[in-house]
């Protein structure tokens, strides 16, 4: 969501309008206010489905799927009347840019990274669905297999609705989703473009949104009380954390000698005892707090490995679902931490992790390419959208 909010606050800059259609969050409400942003809700919580205890199935998948797609004609087809463009972005968000087609208004697909863009470089992600035979490698059929299973997902109620509205029916959905000239929204040191894919990408750069808000007095005297400690975080991932994660990260820091900042999530983590070295922290201000921590450990999301990357702080990388191994395995080739080879770490295979990220050498090129990564990304968006 923090980039959606980046986008609309670079439009404003420019003196457009701009409003976030959203998953009823709080979360997502809390940061839209704060970023004067306004917010229309759209389809179900977030929340609501990846903190179910065990991880979506596929069949609840196929459940989902016309929900969202019904939620995006229905909200999008109030909303977008009267506005000049619809920006979309998500796993496939189908139903976008038929509204735009029917209003005559512009339509521009944005994505947060390369996983679900057809590519010669790499395989499709895995998807609900018929999975492909075992034994595949001709990537051009794993790519047309994976529009198979997007057509299988959201086929029949795109196209009833596309029926609806007066619209005919498509063909290929994923491919009407994606365009032929998708935008990226990833900074160009950590997420290159050139070549990846025949589509024509327009990289932008990530789409920031500046955070100016203090870090918490206690926080604040926890950070000063000692030499910098480990972040531990894993975001929204909250049926997908590894199990006892948060002891396995504190016996792994202190096992460097290390204090602890653990953040709570959407999977609750909490102390394993009642260690002075370790603090826990609710929603934080990351841009603040990163460059005062010794190293960062999460899942690998864009945002957060972003943000990890611009701080110039070493990373490690657990990476769980989607983009993340992506994520983990730029992370590692850019020098600026380590991947975790397994999706549940122990305190062994993490300390040794550690040991790479804590590293003189790896802190140094983390900070060089700190450097490098630009903060410009949702201004450039914002400025292709008004025409500039």
């Amino acid at each position: 969501m923090e980039p959606l909010a980046g986008l609309a606050v670079a439009l404003q800059e420019l003196g457009a309008e701009a409003t976030v259609c959203a998953p009823p969050d709080d979360d997502f409400e809390a940061l839209l206010e704060r970023a004067g942003v306004p917010m229309v809700p759209l389809g179900p919580s977030v929340k609501s489905v990846v903190t179910a205890p065990k991880p979506p199935s596929g069949h609840a998948a196929f459940e989902l799927a016309p929900q969202l797609v019904a939620a995006r004609f229905e909200t999008l087809g109030t909303v977008a009347q009267g506005c000049e463009a619809v920006v979309a972005t998500g796993l496939m968000p189908a139903g976008a840019r038929d509204v735009a087609d029917k209003l005559g208004i512009r339509y521009v697909l944005a994505c947060f990274h390369l996983g679900g863009i057809p590519s010669q470089h790499f395989s499709p992600g895995a998807r609900p669905g018929t999975p492909s035979p075992e034994g595949e490698t001709d990537r051009r059929v794993l790519w047309q297999q994976d529009a198979e299973r997007v057509n299988a997902l959201y086929g029949p109620s795109l196209n009833s609705h596309r029926a609806e509205i007066g619209l005919p029916p498509v063909e290929n959905v994923r491919d009407y989703v994606l365009t032929e000239h998708p935008w990226l929204a990833a900074d160009p040191v950590l997420c290159p473009s050139n070549g990846m894919t025949d589509l024509d990408i327009v990289q932008t750069g990530a789409w920031l949104l500046r955070d100016d808000r203090p870090l918490a007095d206690e926080l604040d005297a926890f950070l000063e009380a000692g030499e910098p400690p480990v972040y531990v975080g894993f975001g929204s991932m909250a049926a997908y954390a590894p199990k006892d994660i948060a002891r396995t990260a504190i016996e792994a820091c202190r096992a460097h000698g290390r204090r602890v900042l653990l953040s709570r999530g959407w999977a609750g983590l909490d102390l394993a005892d009642e260690g002075k070295d370790c603090f826990v922290v609710g929603e934080v201000n990351q841009q603040a707090l990163f460059p005062r921590v010794a190293a960062i450990v999460h899942h690998g999301g864009a945002g957060t490995t972003t943000t990890a990357a611009r701080s110039g702080t070493p990373q490690v990388v657990v990476p769980l679902i989607a983009d993340q191994p992506y994520w983990a395995s730029r992370v590692e080739a850019l020098g600026i931490g380590a991947a975790h080879e397994r999706a549940t770490p122990t305190v062994d295979s993490l300390t040794a992790a550690l040991e790479i990220a804590l590293s003189p050498e790896t802190r140094a090129q983390a900070v060089k390419v700190g450097g490098e990564i630009k903060t410009d990304g949702a201004t450039v968006a914002a400025r292709l959208l008004m025409g500039g």
